[in-house]
């Protein structure tokens, strides 16, 4: 069995001032170039064009026998989905769930004679390492980009909420039906998704972990459920010393203010931790937290009161 950890090639170094043959040099380029073209063929044949939006197609990964993954930001519409195969046949493909989120969507595959994807490990991933984004086009087939891992660690939360096991920054070009590609390893193992819908500098990769999760929600659910309370909130510098986040907007019928929440409020704790910052509210409310109470410290008018707001599930956006 192959290991599933980051496959690169060995550069041995060499004593300073001595320099290799030419002729060896261009041994060792011809035989990395034909490794990594050996890493497309095998990762591309499980990458697939999708057919989902105007003007042009968005690549998918078959993620498992019949399940198509790729990048939510480019599904918009549920129904007439296309999927070009790599062997070149079109078939359908339906909308199983989708998570803004961390920008995957799952489709259900009428032709599940295809094989999946081998799937690789992030863990030994280190800033440099060299990765291939690889996409499909209807039109031109497989293609390919060579860069590096510019940025690697730990766990994150996107903009939109969505919890994401480790921050991978891509330095290659995602060009525009790139997005919901593989991203591989040399080896061409897929370590995971390409967006650039999570970053307005780069873009990322979504591991394969992660991948992994939310495709398990959402073919069990449709959705990836997310807490909500409803208020909008930036941090603020208390008098008597320490941070909050006061309350710039509630809705009128979100949990918060369904709970006596105002504007002006600072809430102050939520579930008995200390806030300073709006992420700190959104690692509370998870999936789990959705129809549960939980207690909120507010400073209103210099007076500390204690509220129980029930959490609601964040609405999801419709097609």
């Amino acid at each position: 069995m192959r290991s599933s950890r980051c496959h690169l090639p060995d550069f041995p170094m060499r004593p300073a001032g001595r320099r290799r043959h030419p002729e060896i040099m261009e041994n060792e380029l011809v035989a990395l170039s034909n490794e990594l073209a050996g890493a497309v063929e095998h990762a591309g044949r499980a990458v697939v064009a999708v057919s989902a939006r105007p003007r042009f197609a968005s690549s998918g990964v078959v993620w498992r026998p019949g399940v198509i993954v790729t990048a939510e930001h480019t599904i918009r519409r549920r129904e007439e989905i296309g999927v070009t195969l790599p062997d070149g046949r079109s078939t359908s493909a339906t909308l199983a769930g989708r998570d803004p989120g961390t920008d995957i969507a799952v489709l259900k595959l009428a032709d599940a004679d295809v094989p999946a994807a081998a799937l690789g490990s992030t863990e030994a991933l280190r800033p440099g390492h060299l990765i291939l984004a690889i996409g499909r086009s209807a039109d031109s087939g497989v293609n390919a980009t060579m860069g590096v891992m510019s940025a690697v660690s730990g766990p994150w939360r996107s903009w939109r909420g969505g919890q994401i096991d480790q921050y991978l920054r891509l330095d290659l070009t995602l060009y525009p039906g790139s997005s919901g590609g593989a991203i591989v390893d040399t080896a061409g193992r897929v370590l995971g998704i390409s967006t650039s819908a999570l970053s307005r500098i780069a873009g990322l990769a979504v591991p394969a972990s992660t991948v992994n999760r939310v495709v398990d929600e959402l073919l069990r659910t449709g959705h990836v459920s997310r807490g909500y309370l409803g208020l909008g909130l930036h941090p603020v510098s208390l008098p008597e010393g320490g941070t909050g986040l006061i309350v710039l907007s509630a809705e009128p019928n979100g949990p918060a203010a369904g709970a006596g929440v105002l504007l002006g409020d600072i809430l102050v704790t939520l579930a008995g931790k200390p806030l300073s910052d709006t992420d700190e509210i959104q690692a509370i409310l998870n999936g789990q937290s959705v129809g549960k109470p939980v207690a909120a410290r507010i400073v209103r008018g210099g007076q500390v009161i204690e509220l129980t707001i029930t959490v609601g599930e964040r609405p999801r956006r419709e097609d």
